[in-house]
């Protein structure tokens, strides 16, 4: 990648800067207003289930957790937000199947629901066309996707009613392996995906839906991208060579992802983004809280509720040092350096624990655009990273005849 190092009055043409006066604080301001932002996975939809939670308002994260609303994506200079209908991996039966498939759904419509009243606001995209219109109309755009394949159950047709719905991509997995693959923090059942995967893979392809890789075992991962016909995402997952957790993906992984089109969408939850120090009182109070909800498999709304709530009292009580926006663009640096600038981008896990010491919302991601400037990126660098490569996936992934 090249490098140019933007000092007052030097090599500010060849960036697009208007002035050798402007600071670098505020050519990043320009940059990060001009171009399209997008942010590939959040969990608010969370806070849309339980209502009263109105995304036109302003709220403060001191005060409810919430890190996402359109008062402070506005504030943060971001246009697009990909909303994940998240369910946790149940049991693996016909009625599991189908309470989350119904778990889904109805994150989806409370997802329509929130925005049909906020049309004046913001808007749903289906594609990249649709949110340049709405960014254009000075809108917040809002992207659907679905964070664990568990919601298919064993059904091949729900991929197809679910990007109906409009749901643009499918996380295949999550914490616990499923029908589908094995998952990078479970042991290992299929060695990779299974055979219902392997349609699955296909269906995707078929349909326009983009497949997610983000939470796959490194097997699951190199059975993806060996079957597909077209580039992948990794929604929220970090550089494994800067921070080594399996949830990351090392740089064979990279690699491959490279040689694929896709793009890995750089998470921004702290444990992913620095390996954290050592914390056994924060560990076995997490544990305890696991414990107690049957390590959140199989809750009913009310125990959900009250786990997520407990859940937030000990990462409060024994709160852990967080990494910095400088720890993350370490990993962008590594990940350009092995896979290209073509293929990274922002995927915060914004409401799903990510946010790190200098960026706790949504109101504070110029910050990234600003490291990113100081570290000699450029502006077209820049907006490769902030959107323009997931859209270009979403591009030629949607490329289909049904």
């Amino acid at each position: 990648m090249k490098k140019i190092i933007c000092l007052a009055g030097i090599g500010l043409a060849l960036l697009g800067c208007d002035s050798g006066s402007k600071t670098p604080e505020e050519i990043a301001k320009r940059i990060h207003e001009k171009i399209l932002t997008v942010d590939s996975h959040t969990d608010t939809p969370w806070a849309l289930l339980e209502g009263g939670f109105d995304l036109d308002e302003r709220h403060d994260y001191a005060k409810d957790k919430s890190r996402v609303d359109f008062p402070r994506m506005k504030e943060g200079g971001l246009d697009a937000v990909f909303m994940a209908a998240f369910v946790g991996q149940g049991i693996r039966n016909e009625e599991g199947n189908r309470k989350a498939k119904e778990m889904v759904i109805n994150t989806i419509d409370s997802i329509r629901v929130n925005l049909a009243a906020r049309t004046a606001t913001a808007g749903i995209a289906l594609t990249p066309d649709d949110a340049y219109k709405l960014e254009r109309e000075g809108k917040r755009i809002v992207f659907i996707g679905i964070e664990n394949g568990y919601a298919i159950g064993n059904d091949i047709r729900n991929i197809e009613e679910f990007y109906i719905m409009g749901a643009r991509y499918i996380t295949l997995c999550h914490s616990k392996n499923n029908d589908i693959c094995d998952s990078s923090t479970d042991s290992t059942e299929y060695n990779g995906l299974s055979i219902f995967g392997v349609e699955v893979v296909k269906e995707m392809n078929r349909v326009g839906m983009m497949i997610d890789v983000s939470h796959l075992s490194d097997s699951s991962f190199f059975d993806v991208l060996a079957l597909t016909n077209v580039p992948v995402i990794a929604s929220h997952s970090c550089a494994r060579a800067i921070c080594d957790s399996p949830r990351n993906l090392n740089d064979d992984m990279l690699l491959k992802l490279a040689q694929n089109g896709g793009v890995i969408q750089m998470c921004i939850l702290s444990d992913y983004v620095k390996t954290p120090e050592p914390y056994a009182a924060r560990d076995s109070a997490f544990q305890a809280v696991r414990d107690k909800y049957r390590n959140f498999e199989d809750l009913t709304k009310d125990e959900e509720k009250k786990a997520w709530k407990e859940w937030e009292v000990v990462d409060s009580i024994f709160a852990r040092k967080q990494a910095t926006i400088a720890n993350m663009v370490d990993h962008i640096d590594h990940i350009v350096k092995v896979a290209g600038i073509d293929h990274v981008g922002i995927g915060t896990d914004f409401d799903g624990g990510g946010g790190l010491a200098d960026c706790e919302d949504v109101s504070h991601l110029g910050n990234i655009t600003l490291e990113l400037f100081k570290r000699g990126y450029t502006e077209e660098d820049i907006r490769k990273i902030w959107g323009g490569n997931l859209m270009r996936v979403m591009r030629e992934v949607q490329k289909v005849d049904l």
